[in-house]
């Protein structure tokens, strides 16, 4: 394979979104890990003291992740996020006003290999998020998983990450002022493992339970759509029902999580690596689509609700696709 190598020109602007993009992708790859690590040298070094307070710490604040997190506008605004954005480049494009006295759940897709979409535009202010959805305050849900992790847990609060339990999501969605939105990749870690350029099959008929906690607690679903997402990485081929596959899909159900063998461009070089191609990426918001509190939701009742979901995602793709480079054949298939 030849090797297509970075020309030693480049603007300092562009080295600086691959740097902010180089430590986005360390921190969903090995940041955890990182933090295990030095939590576990430092019970065993001399400041072990240390270690157990903030294990003492850790004990109090268990619930945290369930309960809304802890945000930090702070952390949501440096500006190591607008060159993370400008890298793709990100946008993020509103379709009506939401009403801040109500509670949303955004169902976001497609989930792709890393979210981008999601944290770029939900976990950062890069894509000016609190000035189109004034008085609303977004949370993306992760794997309950890495909130167990000793200070990564903590980083990733700041940024509006919260736990994708369903405590955590009836906490978000029952605040009686209003003014939560829960973003779900809807999708999950299944969905991730058929995330390459050109794919369009979202894993939704299955996907319930949030349709039903939203009737439950009266919160409006919202389908949002990345385009783009998918085409940030290559996958190794891992066909339904390949040796790949079956492999990946049994430590899904060990570890929860998903183990996609994805490949893009390299820091240095653009013909290997884990480092995303620079493919734009367009996340629309759609309109709400209005839910009426039912405590106790009847099986048809989430059935019907779910049908009007998916009917407002495909009307959300086929109204936007043209915009974006898609042409009149590409349509979503839901599995």
């Amino acid at each position: 394979m030849k090797v297509e190598f970075a020309p030693l020109n480049v603007p300092l602007r562009r080295r600086l979104q691959t740097a902010a993009t180089l430590q986005w992708v360390f921190s969903f790859l090995a940041l955890a890990q990182c933090c295990l690590a030095a939590f576990v040298l430092l019970a065993l070094s001399d400041w072990w003291t240390v270690a157990l307070l903030y294990a003492g710490w850790l004990w109090l604040d268990w619930d945290t992740p369930t309960c809304g997190g802890r945000r930090s506008q702070w952390v949501r605004s440096w500006s190591i996020w607008d060159y993370f954005r400008d890298y793709f480049p990100l946008t993020l494009i509103k379709s009506v006003d939401l009403e801040p006295k109500k509670n949303y759940i955004f169902g976001f897709h497609p989930h792709g290999v890393l979210v981008a979409g999601a944290f770029g535009n939900f976990c950062t202010e890069a894509t000016g998020f609190s000035r189109l959805f004034p008085g609303l305050r977004s949370h993306l849900l992760m794997l309950p998983f890495w909130f167990r992790v000793p200070v990564f847990r903590d980083y990733i609060m700041c940024g509006g990450l919260v736990s994708s339990c369903k405590a955590s999501l009836s906490h978000l969605i029952s605040r009686p002022a209003g003014g939560n939105i829960a973003v779900i990749a809807v999708g999950g870690a299944p969905e991730a493992l058929d995330a390459r350029p050109g794919a369009l099959t979202l894993q939704v008929r299955n996907r319930k339970g949030f349709i039903k906690l939203a009737l439950k607690h009266g919160a409006q679903l919202v389908p949002v759509f990345s385009f783009g997402e998918n085409e940030l990485f290559d996958q190794m081929e891992n066909p339904t029902g390949s040796p790949l596959r079956k492999l990946q899909n049994r430590l899904q159900s060990i570890m929860g999580v998903a183990m996609p063998l994805f490949h893009a461009r390299g820091v240095f070089q653009y013909s290997f690596g884990l480092m995303p191609y620079r493919k734009p990426i367009h996340t629309v918001v759609g309109k709400p689509i209005s839910v009426v509190q039912t405590l106790s939701p009847s099986c048809e009742d989430i059935d019907c609700l779910h049908e009007l979901y998916m009917q407002n995602l495909t009307e959300l793709f086929e109204q936007h696709k043209h915009n974006y480079g898609l042409d009149e054949q590409q349509h979503l298939t839901f599995i």
